[in-house]
Parts: structure tokens; sequence; C-alpha cells
């Protein structure tokens, strides 16, 4: 985008905004997920894949659509948050869904060994393949468009730009031919 366009600040403010919002996203799943819980009990570490989410899905339709649904719920805001605060709009979709992705389940991944520590928090390999898929699912349904629609306004912004700086220098001088001398 070119500085003149008036774009540049607004591109600022949707990376601070971005940043801010992911901060506070990321601190709010801090303290659900590392507080520590008063239980009477804990139930053993879950390493075995899908394992958790058979056991969900054996308690019946709404206890299974709570767990399954926080699991995804719980990261899935950062398929926005990462690429706003990223603030790149020409930018490959399939490299931005797999950076997105990636960071997303490495943030998960943090929290699950995070987690170990943490009176009453149990580990679940589940949740951490449920938060990528909660990424990758809202990046796929939101950024694409949204990246469509203000590369279709920065368009049109740069277009009306470069249409006022040539009006603003006026026509261009031309030099005669000269012809060469025999």
């Amino acid at each position: 985008m070119r500085q003149g366009s008036g774009g540049h600040g607004a591109a600022i403010r949707f990376r601070a905004a971005g940043g801010f919002l992911l901060v506070a996203h990321l601190l709010l799943v801090g303290w659900f997920t590392l507080r520590p819980l008063d239980v009477p009990w804990v139930s053993a570490a879950n390493l075995q894949p899908f394992a958790g989410i058979k056991a969900d899905l054996a308690l019946g339709p709404m206890q299974a659509a709570r767990q399954i649904g926080g699991s995804l719920l719980l990261l899935a805001p950062l398929g926005v948050l990462l690429p706003l605060a990223g603030g790149r709009v020409h930018v490959s979709p399939l490299g931005s869904l797999v950076r997105t992705v990636a960071a997303g389940a490495m943030l998960s991944l943090g929290i699950e060994l995070l987690q170990t520590g943490v009176p009453g928090q149990v580990v679940d390999i589940d949740s951490l393949f449920l938060n990528s898929v909660g990424v990758a699912l809202v990046h796929l349904a939101v950024v694409p468009a949204v990246r469509a629609r203000l590369r279709r306004r920065t368009d049109v912004v740069d277009h009306a730009a470069l249409l006022r700086e040539d009006a603003s220098q006026g026509a261009t001088p031309t030099i005669p031919r000269v012809g060469i001398a025999p």
C-alpha cells in the first residue's frame, strides 16, 4: 500500500487492535485453563488420541457437545486474531492457514504442558487436536472472505490515490523529435 493513500494508519490500527485482542484472549485462556481447581479426585492424563472424544460421546449427546464444543471453541478466536495481529492482506491463503493452525497448535501444546503442574488440571491429547481444529475452522470461515474484501477496498483506495497523484502533477511534458541530419 502506498504511504500517501491513508491506508497505512488503518493498517497500524488493525494490527494494534488485533494484538490487544490477542493478548486479552490469551490471558483469559490462561486463567481458564491454568488455574488450580479444588476437586476431590482427578482422572488420569489422556495420552491416547481420540480416547477422550470417545468417552465424551459415550456420556450422551448433550455432554459430548458441551465437552467437544468447549475444546473446539477455546482457542478458535486465534484463527482470526493471529492473522489480524499480523496485519497482512496480500498473503497466500494456504500459507496463512498453515501458519495460523501451527501457532494455535503450539499454544495448545504449551497450555497442555503447563497443565501438568497445575492441581486439578489434566493433560488431554484430544484437547490439542480439538483446539487446532477449532482454530482452522474459524480461520477458513472468516479470514479469506475478510482479506478479499480488504484487498478490494485497498485496491480502490490505491487506485484513487494514483489518480489524485497523476492529476496533481499535470501533463507530462513532451520533447519534440529532431531528425538526424544527413
